[in-house]
């Protein structure tokens, strides 16, 4: 059963909607100060240091965990329709995460649409990503994370590395990962009266601002059209209530019989990227100690495959 927490964030977001969407109309700039608004009301949960760069003029934002020496990388790629979301909206959420994590992450302002479409938000995550394995950081210590179209962007680029043979990360880890963006899927009808986080016409709205003359089965928009062979392990995490819920599903299955290793977590009860208020949500903060643990399994089991002889690897 969802805690009284969950109730109180839920009254949140009515209020939020109720001032500030009193159309179902997309308004790209009433979506960025909102959920710049929400970052700044969720705190981070540990002490968190923020150091600021450019990377090829792509702003960005190292978030480090204080006092926690670490190896481990994550590059955070946020959500907020292809249009909206910032540095400034998820730096505690990534903050949290990272924490949780035993890593430091880099977060990346990407270019967002309707002034930059589709190619440029998954050009920049490359451009973040290449940056990384140029500073010396191999692709084993990177995680690779994003939420709604951030988690789009998340395996987008996956799919892109590997069809370009570059080296993979460690891992992914989608939160209510966007994976497509015809909007097809059973639970964009199933769940339209429970999911009180996204609309769907505002929604398309934003996929057609962010497409423009792109089909939307393209795999390097929609990862669910996909050949997903080859991709390194994957964590998605969805609520049950989401509209998204059947495009995360059907992502999973797919990506498990072309032999991927999926672990796929439906939240009961739950609400789209429910993750972002940890420091409110006990929901939220279980979650991100369920990613945590999946970040140590990988590493343990590279590092237990390391450790075997030649001839006992299969």
């Amino acid at each position: 059963m969802p805690s009284w927490q969950n109730n109180l964030v839920l009254l949140l977001l009515r209020l939020t909607r109720f001032i500030y969407y009193r159309s179902d109309e997309l308004n790209v700039e009433t979506d960025r100060n909102v959920l710049d608004r929400l970052g700044r009301l969720f705190k981070p949960i540990s002490p968190i240091q923020f150091q600021p760069l450019k990377i090829n003029n792509i702003p960005a934002e190292w978030v480090t965990p204080v006092n926690l020496p670490t190896k481990r990388v994550i590059l955070y790629l946020h959500g907020g329709g292809f249009n909206s979301g910032s540095i400034v909206s998820y730096r505690s959420m990534v903050g949290n995460i990272a924490s949780a994590c035993k890593a430091r992450a880099l977060l990346i302002d990407y270019r967002l649409a309707p002034e930059h479409p589709y190619p440029s938000a998954l050009e920049d995550c490359r451009v973040a990503y290449d940056w990384l394995l140029g500073n010396g950081i191999p692709a084993e210590q990177i995680t690779v994370m994003g939420d709604s179209a951030g988690g789009a962007l998340t395996l987008t680029l996956l799919i892109h590395l590997r069809d370009q043979v570059m080296p993979l990360p460690a891992m992914a880890i989608c939160l209510s990962p966007l994976t497509d963006l015809t909007m097809e899927g059973k639970s964009w009808k199933d769940n339209l009266g429970k999911d009180i986080v996204l609309n769907p016409k505002s929604i398309r709205t934003s996929i057609e601002i962010y497409l423009r003359d792109t089909d939307p089965r393209d795999p390097y928009v929609s990862p669910l059209y996909a050949d997903l062979h080859g991709l390194p392990p994957i964590l998605i995490q969805v609520g049950s209530y989401e509209l998204l819920l059947s495009d995360v599903t059907r992502f999973a299955e797919k990506a498990k019989q072309a032999g991927v290793t999926v672990r796929l977590e439906v939240w009961e009860g739950m609400q789209h990227v429910w993750q972002f208020g940890a420091s409110i949500l006990p929901e939220a903060r279980q979650a991100i100690k369920q990613i945590s643990q999946f970040v140590d399994d990988v590493y343990e089991n590279e590092t237990r495959a390391e450790k075997l002889p030649n001839n006992s690897m299969t």
